[in-house]
């Protein structure tokens, strides 16, 4: 194995500490809210303080990678989220958990980008599409093992010990990093841009934090920060972004796919873990067994090298409409899938296999459009790009199913009470009845976000090809 397959792995294993993470922690949720006695709010904070944290530094963290060294940002965000998964594990209280949380996001914004901008210096253009494809692969385990671990591990330890495995993760990432991974920076230089930084990040962290907590002032003042964000840019002369990157419209296309893609697919998906848990009634261990199935085709797929080969064949604009087709098709194939698992397990491959072709060119979408000496701004902006995206899939599409369901159960109220005050099996059956059919507007509304998504994003890239 050569060395930059070698440093592939490292990086696979980086990014892997922070996509266990995300998914990890839905299985315990239940768990946090009995030990540290949290309410809602509580429980909302500690999920939602790393979401913040992680897209409001992601532009920020692109930019000092580029400048300081890429090999040295990575290992600096494997410190830190170490060091917040530590305080986690032992955190006393919700404060205190959700503080070390916040720790947690700023490491995986460092992450993130210092991953993917390490891959983009170190495979040229031939090798990087199954590059790439096994980085994607990597993703989609880490989504699908996240709650078989929690599960495994909440079986058996305290709560704090789903934070605690990172430790041993992050400090074999560390002596993989120092080992394998070699030193790049940007030859511009150049002092720092603090204040493009500092408007970044208030920009950014505004606007997740409005799509959130449903705040339009927020929003408001969050588009506003951004727009003077891009201003700066443009005049101070040492920009963090290259404002030529936002006139590329090959960047602009891919990144604006990624957007529309991400909602859909992350907000379906969050609704396809409540209907496998509320509807079906399956355990969050049962729940991660049974969409397992999506993981593992991206992976034997990935594996083959099937995504680089069509993407080589056929184009990026043509794979990543090929492959979100496939997405929707299976996302809407669950949707519609009833009691049954074989119409769920087809909506599932259908799923991996769209993942396996569309995500890898999407990502070299976005990385073909990149300067070398940009890789990490770039990266920083896909990152932001998937962060938004994943907080509006699942605040519009979870706000989309709850109007459905109180329309269908207008005296139900959440459905976790509903189930426990109906007090017969024929008030049950509706209640869930109402829900199931709330999820499915809500997984086909995704479905459609996500095709549309593709083909914008194939029809922008053609146009940028021509």
């Amino acid at each position: 194995m050569t060395r930059r397959w070698l440093v592939l792995a490292v990086l696979c294993l980086a990014e892997l500490v922070v996509v266990l993470d995300n998914t990890v922690l839905n299985v315990a949720v239940p768990v946090l809210a009995t030990e540290l006695r949290a309410d809602t709010a509580g429980v909302q904070w500690t999920i939602n303080a790393y979401a913040l944290a992680q897209a409001g530094l992601l532009l920020a963290a692109g930019s000092a990678a580029d400048r300081y060294g890429r090999r040295r940002m990575l290992l600096l965000g494997l410190a830190i989220f170490g060091a917040g998964s530590l305080a986690a594990g032992f955190a006393g209280s919700v404060a205190q958990l959700v503080a070390a949380r916040a720790v947690m996001g700023a490491g995986g914004a460092l992450l993130i980008t210092g991953t993917l901008a390490v891959a983009i210096q170190v495979f040229d253009a031939t090798e990087r599409p199954r590059a790439i494809a096994i980085w994607a692969a990597v993703n989609a385990l880490g989504f699908a093992a996240g709650p078989l671990v929690g599960g495994l591990v909440l079986a058996h330890l305290r709560w704090g010990a789903i934070f605690l495995v990172n430790v041993p993760l992050v400090l074999a990432g560390l002596a993989a990093v120092r080992a394998q991974v070699p030193e790049s920076r940007s030859a511009g230089g150049g002092r720092p841009d603090v204040v493009g930084a500092a408007l970044a990040t208030l920009g950014t962290t505004a606007i997740v934090y409005a799509i959130i907590a449903v705040e339009p002032v927020a929003a408001i003042a969050g588009v506003l920060t951004l727009v003077g964000f891009l201003r700066w840019e443009r005049y101070t002369g040492h920009p963090m972004l290259d404002p030529a990157l936002l006139r590329n419209r090959r960047f602009v296309g891919a990144v604006t796919g990624v957007l529309l893609i991400t909602f859909g697919s992350a907000g379906a998906l969050f609704l396809l873990t409540m209907q496998l848990q509320f509807v079906r009634g399956y355990s969050p261990l049962e729940a991660g067994l049974h969409v397992a199935p999506f993981a593992l085709t991206v992976v034997a797929l990935s594996a083959t090298g099937a995504g680089p080969r069509l993407i080589r064949v056929s184009g990026l604009p043509l794979a990543i409409a090929a492959g979100m087709t496939l997405l929707a098709a299976g996302l809407a194939v669950v949707a519609l899938a009833g009691p049954g698992y074989g119409a769920l397990l087809t909506g599932l491959i259908l799923m991996g296999a769209g993942c396996a072709v569309a995500n890898p060119a999407m990502v070299e979408a976005v990385v073909g459009a990149i300067p070398a000496d940009d890789a990490g701004a770039g990266a920083g902006v896909e990152g932001t790009m998937t962060e938004l995206g994943t907080s509006l899939g699942v605040a519009v599409l979870g706000t989309l199913m709850h109007a459905r369901f109180t329309a269908l159960q207008p005296t139900a109220g959440p459905l976790p009470a509903a189930l426990t005050t109906a007090p017969m099996a024929a008030e049950r059956h509706a209640v869930l009845d109402a829900f199931a059919a709330a999820l499915a507007l809500g997984q086909g509304v995704g479905a459609g976000a996500v095709l549309a998504g593709g083909w914008l994003a194939a029809l922008l890239l053609r146009r940028a090809n021509a």
